[in-house]
């Protein structure tokens, strides 16, 4: 397959920007498929200036509209996600098939936010005769907002979708590993008739970039999504400057099984759970904890399924998970479960840098992993499935809340009872019991703990992205 990889380039106002920058690689190959600018300071000033005034369009533009202007871009993308796919797959190295229901998540990701912009309600309060008390909703501002690479398009549209629908303006800084996506994605935006200035894109040092945006007064709010410790750096200077932030940070999901499930079909559906984009996601199922009565029969199950995963070509047919996004993740990977099994853990499959180009690693079980492993503590990010044996759901639980994060957690089990216990005791933000869909375009999704807060999706994630107001009004 013959892929044409986009330019890249900064968009700033009604222009787009070239300018010097460094390799996009290619993690099914290692070769080089194109090239991410830097943006100078005086790029980011002058995004800036454009989000300004973009924003004094955008915000007096009719909710309706804004939401005219999304869900046309949603169709360009529905008709596009053919070219669009082949392009995420290439850049990032999730398969073909993973890339397209990307692509696709992204419209309804932004749909339903373009339809929920109009219902952003204020309300009346009750007072006595002349006095009228009434709260409004305004749009927050110029947005900040900083995207990972493991989903190129779709996090950029969770984003850049609530803060368009809810009427601020937004420079996004899309990760420079993976830069394409967010380029096809404003392509869309504008295509559809979105005005200059209300998305900017830039790229380049992120540090460099995310201390210029957030200490300008003219950005009003934060939102990141990434790793705990760029996360808490951020919210730092957010602090500084008295910005709300959206903090989407890192997970280390639990999944607790419990005694009244068949080991086999939930090893199966665990396994089918990993596979999304090699395990590279913030919500990946990774910590297992399975009652002791039907340990035995899970371990070999989800060992089975485990060998049964073929790690290949993004564009194989073939291919059930495509390669790590670079080479850092394979090291980091490899590290992780050579450091586990070194401490006790006994290897059920996988293991060890897959055969072929590129940065392949095949999907890995570890059993008895002991609590000293650092990838109990540490978030493994990739195809490795940590299993551990558990007496109860007392200690289930127990376990599955020891760690600092609290993004994501699943369980399985057909007790009422036992799912009550897990909704209210499992320190998490959003919890799946019997599947593995962490959270849909109209539920809000986000973390406690070291896990983050705020709030994407849902009525909550577009709160996010306005302030309020309360009017107080005497009649005379």
């Amino acid at each position: 397959m013959t892929i044409q990889y986009p330019k890249v380039r900064l968009l700033i106002g009604a222009s787009w920007r070239d300018a010097p920058g460094l390799p996009v690689i290619n993690p099914a190959d290692e070769s080089e498929i194109g090239t991410v600018p830097k943006a100078t300071a005086q790029d980011l000033d002058d995004a800036l200036e454009a989000a300004r005034h973009g924003l004094q369009i955008w915000k007096q533009t009719a909710p309706a509209r804004r939401a005219e202007i999304i869900l046309r871009a949603t169709e360009l993308l529905r008709e596009r996600v053919d070219a669009y796919a082949p392009v995420i797959a290439l850049e990032q190295g999730k398969t073909l098939a993973q890339a397209r229901a990307e692509v696709l998540r992204s419209c309804d990701l932004m749909a339903w936010d373009a339809n929920e912009a109009k219902r952003i309600y204020g309300r009346v309060i009750p007072a006595e005769p002349g006095m009228r008390h009434t709260v409004i909703r305004e749009p927050l501002g110029v947005i900040a907002a900083f995207t990972p690479w493991n989903f190129p398009m779709s996090s950029p549209a969770r984003k850049v979708g609530g803060a368009l629908a809810s009427g601020c303006s937004i420079i996004l800084k899309p990760a420079e590993e993976t830069p394409a996506g967010a380029v096809l994605l404003a392509t869309a935006l504008l295509d559809a008739g979105l005005p200059h200035g209300v998305l900017n894109l830039v790229y380049g040092d992120p540090a460099q970039i995310s201390a210029h945006l957030i200490a300008s007064p003219i950005v009003r709010g934060i939102t990141f999504t990434g790793s705990t410790p760029v996360g808490k750096h951020l919210a730092e200077i957010a602090a500084r400057y008295m910005k709300p932030a959206i903090m989407e940070l890192g997970g280390h999901a639990p999944v607790v099984i419990c005694d009244d499930v068949d080991p086999w079909e939930t090893a199966l559906a665990c396994i089918k759970g990993k596979l999304n984009n090699a395990g590279q996601v913030c919500v990946a199922p990774t910590r297992y904890f399975v009652h002791r009565s039907i340990y035995t029969q899970f371990v070999d199950a989800i060992g089975q399924h485990g060998r049964d995963v073929r790690v290949g070509d993004p564009f194989a047919a073939d291919s059930d998970i495509g390669p790590l996004t670079s080479r850092r993740r394979l090291d980091a990977i490899t590290a992780l479960v050579d450091d586990a099994v070194a401490k006790g853990a006994r290897l059920v499959c996988g293991g060890k840098r897959a055969d072929g180009p590129g940065f392949r690693f095949p999907l890995t079980v570890l059993a008895d992993v002991p609590d000293n492993a650092r990838a109990l503590v540490e978030e493994p990010f990739g195809p490795v499935c940590l299993v551990m044996p558990v007496d109860s759901l007392d200690e289930a639980i127990a376990k599955a809340n020891a760690t600092p994060y609290g993004l994501a957690g699943y369980a399985f089990t057909r007790s009422a009872a036992n799912a009550y216990r897990l909704g209210q005791e499992m320190e998490v933000g959003n919890l799946a019991i019997n599947h593995f869909v962490s959270a849909v375009s109209e539920t809000p999704f986000g973390g406690i703990k070291e896990s983050g807060y705020g709030r994407e999706g849902g009525v909550e994630g577009l709160e996010c992205y306005t302030t309020v107001k309360s009017i107080s009004h005497l009649m005379l």
